[in-house]
């Protein structure tokens, strides 16, 4: 059948500027080239010999705010197409949140974890972030609580969070260290 691809940004979240992030491109075909798109724009080819191509944006600037996708070609015909991947460029001026796992970083398959995502500031909305996927989760309550109930190996990965004020004024914070959590 036709490859699939999927994009994410690595490590996740909304960027400073002059940060960096990278946008990954994946696909289980490792023959073709990958060419990335920032709306309708062409920004640029990697011929690939492998399954993935990663174009790096480095000392970001508000200019590369945008929505982004990856298209996949064999022989100048495009097989396939990413979604839409959103990037995120913002001051970061809450403080940095700190995750942590319930009951504890390594479970076993059909446990039960609770990640929670912690912040001092009041009135704040965080979102969970699993690097390798392209939606975030919002998490829900003061205290930013996700529950992931009878985990697989699927959930297994590495996780961080990040928040921003409930106010017309959204901030945000920096990103929170990454935890890695196993599945086995």
């Amino acid at each position: 059948g036709a490859p699939t691809i999927s994009i994410f940004q690595k490590p996740p979240g909304v960027i400073p500027p002059g940060g960096s992030t990278t946008i990954c491109c994946t696909c289980q075909r490792g023959y073709g080239s990958f060419v990335l798109y920032k709306g309708s724009r062409r920004l640029r080819t990697l011929e690939q010999s492998g399954s993935r191509a990663e174009f790096s944006i480095s000392n970001a600037t508000y200019e590369d705010r945008g929505t982004y996708i990856c298209h996949y070609l064999e022989g100048g015909t495009v097989l396939a197409r990413s979604d839409e991947l959103e990037i995120s460029v913002e001051e970061l001026r809450l403080p940095r949140p700190d995750l942590s796992v319930l009951p504890g970083h390594k479970v076993t398959v059909g446990a039960d974890v609770m990640l929670r995502c912690t912040t001092a500031h009041p009135s704040t909305g965080c979102y969970l972030y699993l690097e390798g996927q392209i939606r975030a989760q919002l998490l829900s309550g003061e205290q930013g609580d996700y529950n992931l109930s009878h985990v697989q190996k699927g959930d297994s990965g590495r996780y961080s969070c990040q928040c921003y004020t409930i106010s017309a004024a959204r901030e945000w914070s920096a990103v929170s260290k990454s935890l890695d959590l196993v599945v086995r």
